[in-house]
């Protein structure tokens, strides 16, 4: 039994060293030439975060590591990029959302106005660049296809359905807001390794469905939880789709008491606590909820599905066992 954990717990500790090494190097490198944008550029980072992204770089960069050793300056390097591209775009979304808080603490453009905060995102946006170049023409190539995708996103989401169907526009955007840089870590890890283009293309695959379901998860705990430290209903009151309430709407009975109450509701701006507390217990009692975990679980299966090929191994393992735990937060 020792014998077969001896992998296992060596994999965690060194995907621990590499995580402490990243969460030292993004520090580092939103060092800027004044104490104030170093501080302002510093301040998302050093309030932290789940860093998804570099542990997909990391566990996918581990998946072969005898044939396939990847340099651990690479692999930094590559979490670097996805992480700081992902948090650069924390700052353009929070101005772009009026939000107040990120992460428990005062957003960038709260405390130091919109354009600071725009001007902040940027600044790291370059950073990332700075680093990506590093490691080569092929990386720089994707980034920037990424990017597009999540800007594009971004647009999508502000300019709204435009008649398409709407369910099927909010998947698209989070395909493209969420999934894309998320496949991006996963294929970044494989790429530093030397992975073959089939191990590549699997994490690719791998990355868009469990990037999908880690938005769509998040969206089922703005309803249901009480304990994730984030208030329930956030979205809700501010008139955010997620996957809940498009189903709901899309399956709504307006003969329905209910789902007529509940629709008046979700029209409303929810601006009263009673009227928000009311909307959530009736969206917890609606199948629509059960509906929406059956597709978090649908997709999480999916996503597993890419692993079957891939090298056996801890790795391997620990990418499914990511699989059960984006589902088993939204339950």
């Amino acid at each position: 039994m020792l014998a077969s954990r001896a992998p296992e717990v060596s994999l965690e500790t060194s995907v621990r060293e590499r995580l402490e090494e990243i969460e030292s190097a993004l520090l580092r490198v939103a060092e800027a030439d004044s104490a104030m944008v170093t501080e302002a550029a510093q301040h998302v980072i050093a309030a932290g975060g789940k860093r998804f992204r570099p542990l997909l770089v990391v566990l996918a960069a581990q998946l072969d590591p005898v044939s396939c050793p990847a340099p651990t300056s690479d692999v930094v390097r590559a979490a670097l990029v996805v992480e700081l591209t992902h948090v650069a775009s924390l700052y353009h979304d929070d101005v772009m959302d009026e939000a107040r808080l990120r992460r428990g603490s005062a957003s960038a453009n709260a405390r130091w106005g919109n354009t600071v905060a725009i001007l902040v995102g940027d600044f790291l946006f370059a950073r990332a660049s700075e680093v990506v170049a590093e490691l080569g023409t092929d990386y720089v190539r994707l980034q920037a296809r990424t990017f597009a995708r999540l800007v594009q996103g971004q647009i999508a989401e502000t300019v709204g359905p435009s008649g398409a169907d709407p369910l099927e526009h909010y998947l698209s955007v989070v395909a493209d807001k969420t999934a894309s840089l998320i496949a991006t870590s996963a294929l970044f890890g494989a790429k530093v390794a030397g992975a073959d283009p089939g191990v590549q293309r699997a994490l690719v695959g791998y990355g868009e469905e469990i990037g999908t379901v880690f938005q769509l998860s998040d969206d089922i705990i703005d309803i249901t939880s009480d304990q994730t430290g984030k208030t329930p209903g956030t979205d809700l009151r501010e008139g955010i789709p997620t996957l809940p309430t498009l189903l709901f709407r899309k399956t709504a009975d307006p003969s329905s008491q209910v789902d007529a109450r509940l629709l008046q509701l979700l029209n409303s701006d929810l601006g009263e606590d009673a009227d928000l507390a009311e909307a959530l217990s009736l969206l917890r009692a609606h199948p629509c909820v059960d509906a929406a975990r059956a597709e978090v679980a649908r997709r999480a299966d999916r996503a597993r599905s890419f692993l079957v090929d891939l090298p056996a191994g801890a790795a391997r393992d620990a990418l499914a066992e990511l699989c059960d735990s984006v589902v088993t937060r939204a339950v």
